[in-house]
C-alpha cells in the first residue's frame, strides 16, 4: 500500500497505540496535520504554546507509563518546544516529539522558518532523526519509540521536511527495530544482587535511598515488599515520592535540600546504602566531600550505568531494570536470611529521636494564611489521593512536604531541570490520561503566568482542573535565598502589577476564588472539590504570608547534616 509521508506518520502513531497527540500547526506539518483531520485512530489535542504542547505530552507519559507524544511545526514552533523536551530529558521521561522541517532543497539555505533542529536539540535528547527519505519514515518512528521508551526512558525528537510528508512510498510498520550500538541492559548481575543483600542483611545502620527510577521503572511494589521483610528506613527524592507509601512508618520522609532532617541525618549515618533508581544529585547529598566523610558501604541500583559512580563512587553497581533486580532480591530474601534485630531496634531509636525536633512543625496563624496549611488542606479535600502537578519554587516544596503521596506516579513536577511553567500544562496532560481523577495544579503567581494561555486549552476540552495558587506576591524561592545569602537585596523577586487572577479565570470561562483568610481555606477547598463544582475549573487565589520561608534547607556547597531548622532562626 503506497502512503505519503503524513499518513505514515498517523499509521505509525496508531500502531504504537497512541491516544492523544498535543501540538500547534504551522506551515512545514500542515501536511501532517490535513491528515490528522481525515483520522479517528487517535485525538489532537491544540494547545496554545508549543512550550505546553511537550509538557502536557511529557505528564501525560508520567502519570500512564506510556510514550507522550508532541507534534510542532519548525523554526519557532520547534524553539519553543525546547524547555519542554529538556525538562523531559532531565527528568528522564518518554517522549516523540514530531517537528516540521522546511523543504529538504531549502535545508542549510537559511529559509522562512528554518532552524537546526537536530542540532539545537543534540545535548537534550537521548537521541534525533532528520529524516530526508520518505522511504525511512515508518523505520525511524519505530525507533523513536523504541528508544524513548527503553532503558532508560527520555525524550527523542524526529525531524519531518515538508516535502517528505507530500511522497509516496510503500508502507510497512517493522513489528521490532534492532539497533546494534544500543542494547540496554535489563538483567541484573546475579552475583551482584547476592553480594549486596549479603551487605544489606550484616547492616547495623541500614537504609532504603529510592529514586524516580523506582517510579518510571514500575517498582514500587517491589521496594515495597523488600523494605517492608527488611524492615529498614526509607526515603524518597523529591522524583521518587510516591515511589514508597508517605503514610508507612518506615519512611522517613523526602531527603536533600529540603528534606526532613530525619531522612537527611539517616542518609548521612547509616553503614549500608541501597541507592535505587536515584542518582546522588546536587539537591540530594549536598556536598559530595562532606557526604563521603561518612564511611558507608554503598549499593547503586540502575538502568543507566553511566549514573553509577558519576558523583559518589560506590560498592556494588548493579545494572537492570530495577523490578528484575528487586524481585530477584525478593526471591533471595524468601529464601532465608534476617537482619540483626538488636542493631536495627537501635538504628531505629536512633531516627526516632531525630524525628522527634518534629522539622515540619510551623507556626500557625489566625490573621494570615500559611501555605504549608493549604496543602493540609488539599490532602484533606482530595482524601490523599489526586493527582498533583506543581510549577517550581516554594510551593513545589510545600506540595512535596506536606502532601503524603502513597501512590506513584501521582506526583507531577520537575525535578532536574526546574522548569516554572510546567505546572498547568502537566495538569492537563494527567487530566487527558485520566478524565475521571482529581488532578490539582499547586503553583505560584510568577510561575502560572509562564504558561497561563493554557486556561483557554482548559476552556476548550472542560478539564476540570483545581489550580491551588499560594500567592505570595514574590518570586518566593528567590526571595528566600536573598533573605538567607544576600541580606534581603530582594533584587527583582517582588512581583508588582498582578493581575485579578480572579477576573481572568472569569474571562476564560472558568470558576475564580480569592481568599484571604486562614478561617476560609476549608471552606473553599470543600467547595471547590465538591459535587456543584466538579466539573469545572476552578482558580483558588490563595493570599498566603510573604514571609514565609521553606525549611530545613541546606544551603548550597553545604552536607546533609548541616540543615538549618526553623526553630534555629
Amino acid at each position: 500500500m503506497e502512503l505519503t509521508g503524513a499518513e505514515i506518520v498517523i499509521h505509525c502513531l496508531a500502531e504504537e497505540g497512541v491516544k492523544f497527540v498535543f501540538g500547534y500547526p504551522g506551515g512545514a506539518v500542515l501536511n501532517i496535520y490535513d491528515e490528522i483531520f481525515k483520522q479517528d485512530k487517535f485525538q489532537h489535542i491544540l494547545v496554545r504554546h508549543e512550550q505546553a504542547a511537550v509538557h502536557a505530552a511529557d505528564a501525560y507519559a508520567r502519570a500512564t507509563g506510556q510514550v507522550g507524544v508532541a507534534l510542532v511545526t519548525s523554526g519557532p514552533g520547534a524553539t519553543n518546544a525546547v524547555t519542554g523536551i529538556a525538562t523531559a530529558y532531565m527528568d528522564s521521561i518518554p517522549l516523540v516529539v514530531i517537528s516540521g522541517q522546511v523543504p529538504t532543497p531549502a535545508i542549510g539555505m537559511d529559509a522562512f522558518q528554518e532552524v537546526d533542529m537536530v542540532g539545537i536539540t543534540r545535548p537534550c535528547v537521548k537521541h534525533n532523526f532528520l529524516v530526508k527519505d520518505v522511504r525511512e519514515l515508518a523505520t525511524t518512528i519505530k525507533k523513536a519509540f523504541y528508544i524513548a521508551s527503553s532503558g532508560r526512558p527520555g525524550p527523542v525528537v524526529v525531524d519531518i521536511p515538508k516535502d517528505v510528508t507530500a511522497h509516496l512510498t510503500t508502507y510497512e510498520y517493522p513489528k521490532s527495530v534492532h539497533l546494534r550500538s544500543y542494547n540496554p541492559v535489563v538483567k541484573g548481575h546475579s552475583g551482584q544482587i547476592k553480594k549486596a543483600l549479603k551487605l544489606l542483611l550484616e547492616a547495623k545502620r541500614p537504609m532504603i535511598y529510592a529514586g524516580g527510577g523506582v517510579v518510571l521503572g514500575d517498582a514500587a511494589g517491589q521496594l515495597v515488599k523488600l523494605a517492608r521483610k527488611l524492615g529498614y528506613p526509607v526515603t524518597n527524592t523529591l522524583m521518587g515520592l510516591g515511589g514508597y507509601p508517605a503514610s508507612d512508618k518506615q519512611f522517613v520522609g523526602m531527603l536533600g535540600m529540603h528534606g526532613t532532617y530525619e531522612a537527611n541525618m539517616s542518609m548521612q549515618e547509616c553503614d549500608v546504602l541501597l541507592a535505587v533508581g536515584a542518582r546522588f544529585d546536587d539537591r540530594v547529598i549536598g556536598n559530595p566531600d562532606h557526604f563521603t566523610s561518612t564511611p558507608r558501604t554503598i549499593i547503586h541500583v540502575d538502568i543507566d550505568p553511566s549514573s553509577i559512580s558519576k558523583r559518589v563512587k560506590v560498592d556494588v553497581p548493579i545494572v537492570g531494570n530495577l523490578v528484575d533486580v528487586l524481585t530477584e532480591m525478593n526471591k533471595l530474601l524468601e529464601e532465608g536470611g534476617k537482619p540483626d534485630a538488636n542493631a536495627l531496634k537501635a538504628w531505629w531509636s536512633q531516627i526516632d529521636g531525630w524525628r522527634s525536633k518534629l522539622c515540619l512543625d510551623y507556626i500557625t496563624s489566625d490573621t494570615v494564611i500559611k501555605p504549608q496549611a493549604v496543602i493540609q488542606e488539599l490532602w484533606r479535600a482530595t482524601k490523599g489521593d489526586a493527582f498533583v502537578t506543581s510549577d517550581v519554587g516554594q510551593h513545589q516544596m510545600w506540595a512535596a512536604q506536606y502532601y503524603g503521596f502513597d501512590k506513584p506516579r501521582r506526583w507531577l513536577n520537575s525535578g532536574g531541570l526546574g522548569t516554572m511553567g510546567v505546572g498547568l500544562p502537566y495538569a492537563m496532560g494527567a487530566q487527558f490520561a485520566f478524565p475521571d481523577a482529581q488532578v490539582a495544579c499547586v503553583t505560584g503567581e510568577g510561575s502560572i503566568q509562564m504558561n497561563i494561555q493554557e486556561l483557554s486549552t482548559c476552556k476548550q476540552f472542560e478539564l476540570p482542573i483545581k489550580i491551588i495558587l499560594l500567592n505570595n506576591r514574590y518570586l518566593g524561592m528567590v526571595r528566600q535565598w536573598q533573605e538567607f545569602f544576600y541580606n534581603n537585596r530582594y533584587a527583582e523577586s517582588y512581583v508588582e502589577a498582578l493581575p485579578d487572577f480572579v477576573k481572568l479565570a472569569e474571562a476564560y470561562g472558568h470558576v475564580g476564588m480569592k481568599i484571604e483568610k486562614p478561617g476560609d481555606v476549608e471552606g473553599a477547598m470543600k467547595e471547590a472539590f465538591g459535587p456543584g463544582l466538579k466539573n469545572r475549573l476552578v482558580f483558588m487565589d490563595f493570599i498566603t504570608d510573604q514571609s514565609e520561608n521553606v525549611f530545613p534547607m541546606i544551603p548550597n556547597g553545604k552536607g546533609l547534616s548541616e540543615m538549618i531548622l526553623a526553630e534555629e532562626l
